[in-house]
Protein backbone atom coordinates (compact mmCIF):
# COMPACT_ATOMS: atom_id res chain seq x y z
CA UNK A 1 0.00 0.00 0.00
CA UNK A 2 1.34 3.58 -0.91
CA UNK A 3 0.36 6.38 1.25
CA UNK A 4 -1.80 9.36 -0.43
CA UNK A 5 -2.74 11.27 2.64
CA UNK A 6 -3.05 11.39 6.40
CA UNK A 7 -4.95 8.60 7.08
CA UNK A 8 -5.46 7.07 3.83
CA UNK A 9 -3.58 4.99 1.31
CA UNK A 10 -4.27 3.03 -1.90
CA UNK A 11 -4.09 -0.76 -1.88
CA UNK A 12 -1.69 -1.95 -5.02
CA UNK A 13 -4.41 -4.39 -6.33
CA UNK A 14 -6.85 -1.24 -6.77
CA UNK A 15 -6.18 -1.22 -10.22
CA UNK A 16 -5.14 1.68 -12.45
CA UNK A 17 -7.83 3.62 -11.45
CA UNK A 18 -7.56 3.59 -7.76
CA UNK A 19 -5.60 6.44 -7.03
CA UNK A 20 -7.87 8.60 -9.40
CA UNK A 21 -10.78 6.70 -7.22
CA UNK A 22 -9.30 7.42 -3.85
CA UNK A 23 -8.41 11.41 -4.35
CA UNK A 24 -11.98 12.16 -5.58
CA UNK A 25 -13.63 10.76 -2.74
CA UNK A 26 -11.72 13.14 -0.68
CA UNK A 27 -12.67 15.80 -2.88
CA UNK A 28 -9.25 16.58 -4.55
CA UNK A 29 -10.52 16.84 -8.32
CA UNK A 30 -9.25 17.15 -10.96
CA UNK A 31 -6.33 14.69 -10.90
CA UNK A 32 -3.64 15.60 -13.52
CA UNK A 33 -0.29 13.56 -14.05
CA UNK A 34 2.60 13.96 -15.43
CA UNK A 35 5.20 12.24 -17.20
CA UNK A 36 8.25 12.45 -19.45
CA UNK A 37 9.89 10.30 -22.21
CA UNK A 38 13.41 10.51 -23.73
CA UNK A 39 15.14 10.98 -20.25
CA UNK A 40 17.43 8.70 -21.19
CA UNK A 41 18.29 8.99 -24.74
CA UNK A 42 21.52 10.80 -25.90
CA UNK A 43 20.14 12.56 -28.77
CA UNK A 44 16.78 14.55 -28.98
CA UNK A 45 14.60 16.24 -27.55
CA UNK A 46 12.96 15.42 -23.45
CA UNK A 47 9.41 15.46 -24.06
CA UNK A 48 7.04 16.08 -21.24
CA UNK A 49 2.91 15.65 -20.50
CA UNK A 50 0.33 16.31 -18.29
CA UNK A 51 -2.95 14.33 -18.59
CA UNK A 52 -6.22 15.26 -16.74
CA UNK A 53 -8.14 11.92 -17.17
CA UNK A 54 -11.61 11.66 -15.98
CA UNK A 55 -12.76 9.23 -18.10
CA UNK A 56 -11.60 5.78 -18.50
CA UNK A 57 -9.45 4.98 -21.65
CA UNK A 58 -9.73 1.05 -23.01
CA UNK A 59 -6.08 -0.37 -23.21
CA UNK A 60 -4.40 2.07 -21.26
CA UNK A 61 -1.05 1.24 -19.89
CA UNK A 62 2.28 2.12 -19.03
CA UNK A 63 3.93 3.65 -22.37
CA UNK A 64 6.60 1.28 -21.95
CA UNK A 65 4.59 -2.36 -21.50
CA UNK A 66 2.63 -1.35 -25.09
CA UNK A 67 3.48 -1.84 -28.70
CA UNK A 68 3.93 0.80 -31.28
CA UNK A 69 0.47 0.36 -32.56
CA UNK A 70 -1.56 0.47 -29.47
CA UNK A 71 0.59 3.53 -28.22
CA UNK A 72 -0.88 5.16 -31.20
CA UNK A 73 -4.66 4.08 -30.33
CA UNK A 74 -3.97 4.86 -26.68
CA UNK A 75 -2.39 8.43 -27.61
CA UNK A 76 -5.97 9.14 -29.71
CA UNK A 77 -8.26 8.15 -27.14
CA UNK A 78 -6.41 9.80 -24.43
CA UNK A 79 -6.53 12.74 -26.91
CA UNK A 80 -10.73 12.48 -27.19
CA UNK A 81 -11.69 11.34 -24.12
CA UNK A 82 -8.94 13.17 -22.14
CA UNK A 83 -10.24 16.95 -19.84
CA UNK A 84 -7.00 18.37 -20.80
CA UNK A 85 -3.48 17.48 -22.10
CA UNK A 86 -0.40 19.65 -22.29
CA UNK A 87 3.33 19.06 -23.77
CA UNK A 88 6.52 20.54 -23.47
CA UNK A 89 9.24 19.71 -25.91
CA UNK A 90 12.91 20.54 -24.44
CA UNK A 91 15.46 20.47 -26.86
CA UNK A 92 19.00 19.06 -26.32
CA UNK A 93 20.85 21.74 -25.90
CA UNK A 94 18.72 22.92 -22.76
CA UNK A 95 18.97 19.76 -21.52
CA UNK A 96 22.67 19.90 -21.91
CA UNK A 97 22.71 23.73 -20.67
CA UNK A 98 20.71 23.08 -17.31
CA UNK A 99 21.29 19.79 -16.77
CA UNK A 100 18.95 16.44 -17.01
CA UNK A 101 17.05 16.16 -14.14
CA UNK A 102 16.38 20.13 -13.53
CA UNK A 103 15.17 20.28 -17.44
CA UNK A 104 13.18 17.20 -16.77
CA UNK A 105 11.14 18.67 -13.26
CA UNK A 106 11.29 22.10 -14.92
CA UNK A 107 9.29 20.59 -18.07
CA UNK A 108 7.13 18.21 -15.96
CA UNK A 109 5.93 21.96 -14.04
CA UNK A 110 5.42 23.47 -17.14
CA UNK A 111 3.47 21.01 -18.57
CA UNK A 112 1.27 21.69 -15.70
CA UNK A 113 0.53 24.95 -16.32
CA UNK A 114 0.43 24.86 -19.54
CA UNK A 115 -3.13 22.75 -18.58
CA UNK A 116 -6.35 24.66 -19.34
CA UNK A 117 -8.40 23.14 -16.24
CA UNK A 118 -6.16 23.76 -13.04
CA UNK A 119 -6.44 20.48 -11.48
CA UNK A 120 -7.11 19.74 -7.71
CA UNK A 121 -3.47 17.35 -6.76
CA UNK A 122 -1.38 16.18 -9.34
CA UNK A 123 0.42 12.66 -9.44
CA UNK A 124 4.14 12.48 -10.48
CA UNK A 125 6.42 9.39 -11.69
CA UNK A 126 8.80 8.04 -9.11
CA UNK A 127 10.69 11.80 -7.75
CA UNK A 128 8.46 14.86 -6.11
CA UNK A 129 7.91 18.03 -8.33
CA UNK A 130 8.08 21.31 -6.00
CA UNK A 131 6.55 24.12 -7.19
CA UNK A 132 3.46 23.09 -8.58
CA UNK A 133 0.72 25.07 -6.75
CA UNK A 134 -1.11 22.31 -5.52
CA UNK A 135 -0.97 18.78 -3.48
CA UNK A 136 0.72 16.62 -5.17
CA UNK A 137 2.07 12.68 -4.83
CA UNK A 138 5.14 11.33 -6.08
CA UNK A 139 4.27 7.03 -6.71
CA UNK A 140 6.64 4.79 -7.15
CA UNK A 141 6.23 2.99 -10.80
CA UNK A 142 3.82 5.47 -11.71
CA UNK A 143 3.04 5.12 -15.12
CA UNK A 144 2.37 1.42 -13.94
CA UNK A 145 0.00 1.88 -11.50
CA UNK A 146 -1.79 5.73 -11.63
CA UNK A 147 -4.03 5.70 -14.79
CA UNK A 148 -3.19 9.70 -15.11
CA UNK A 149 0.23 9.00 -15.21
CA UNK A 150 -0.18 5.89 -17.74
CA UNK A 151 -1.95 8.20 -20.40
CA UNK A 152 1.40 11.19 -19.47
CA UNK A 153 3.83 8.82 -20.51
CA UNK A 154 1.88 7.67 -23.59
CA UNK A 155 1.41 11.70 -24.83
CA UNK A 156 4.81 12.03 -23.88
CA UNK A 157 6.18 8.87 -25.37
CA UNK A 158 4.51 8.90 -28.85
CA UNK A 159 4.98 12.51 -29.40
CA UNK A 160 8.96 11.78 -28.70
CA UNK A 161 8.81 8.95 -30.93
CA UNK A 162 7.14 11.51 -34.08
CA UNK A 163 9.58 14.22 -33.18
CA UNK A 164 12.34 11.25 -33.99
CA UNK A 165 10.90 10.11 -36.74
CA UNK A 166 11.36 13.40 -38.39
CA UNK A 167 14.48 14.25 -37.38
CA UNK A 168 15.64 10.59 -39.12
CA UNK A 169 14.71 12.79 -42.65
CA UNK A 170 17.35 15.42 -41.39
CA UNK A 171 19.98 12.65 -40.22
CA UNK A 172 19.03 9.36 -41.69
CA UNK A 173 22.83 8.20 -41.03
CA UNK A 174 21.85 7.68 -37.27
CA UNK A 175 18.68 5.64 -37.73
CA UNK A 176 16.59 7.85 -35.15
CA UNK A 177 13.01 6.24 -36.33
CA UNK A 178 14.47 2.61 -35.06
CA UNK A 179 16.67 3.63 -31.80
CA UNK A 180 14.72 7.32 -31.02
CA UNK A 181 17.68 8.67 -30.09
CA UNK A 182 18.76 5.57 -27.03
CA UNK A 183 22.42 4.24 -26.98
CA UNK A 184 22.16 0.83 -29.25
CA UNK A 185 25.05 -0.81 -31.16
CA UNK A 186 23.70 0.94 -34.84
CA UNK A 187 23.11 4.16 -32.74
CA UNK A 188 26.76 3.70 -31.45
CA UNK A 189 28.49 2.97 -35.06
CA UNK A 190 27.22 5.68 -36.52
CA UNK A 191 28.53 8.45 -33.74
CA UNK A 192 31.81 6.60 -34.16
CA UNK A 193 31.78 6.89 -37.77
CA UNK A 194 29.69 10.18 -38.40
CA UNK A 195 30.03 12.21 -34.84
CA UNK A 196 27.62 13.61 -33.34
CA UNK A 197 24.97 15.78 -35.13
CA UNK A 198 23.06 18.71 -33.30
CA UNK A 199 20.39 16.88 -31.62
CA UNK A 200 22.53 14.81 -29.82
CA UNK A 201 22.97 15.58 -26.30
CA UNK A 202 26.63 16.36 -25.93
CA UNK A 203 26.61 16.73 -21.70
CA UNK A 204 26.50 12.56 -22.51
CA UNK A 205 29.79 10.97 -21.91
CA UNK A 206 29.47 8.65 -25.34
CA UNK A 207 28.39 11.95 -27.52
CA UNK A 208 31.51 14.14 -26.32
CA UNK A 209 33.89 11.12 -26.65
CA UNK A 210 32.46 10.26 -30.59
CA UNK A 211 33.36 14.41 -30.68
CA UNK A 212 36.44 14.52 -29.21
CA UNK A 213 37.64 11.38 -31.82
CA UNK A 214 36.85 13.31 -34.73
Amino acid sequence: MTTLAPGRSVRRDAGLYGYERALRRRGLEPVAGVDEAGRGACAGPLVAAAVVLEREVPGLADSKLLTAAARERCFDLIASRATDVAVVVVPPQECDATGLHRANVAALRRALWRLRVRPGYVLTDGFPVDGLGVPGLAVWKGDRVAASIAAASVVAKVTRDRLMTDLHERYPHYDFATHKGYTTATHSDALARFGPCPEHRFSYVNVRAAMEGR
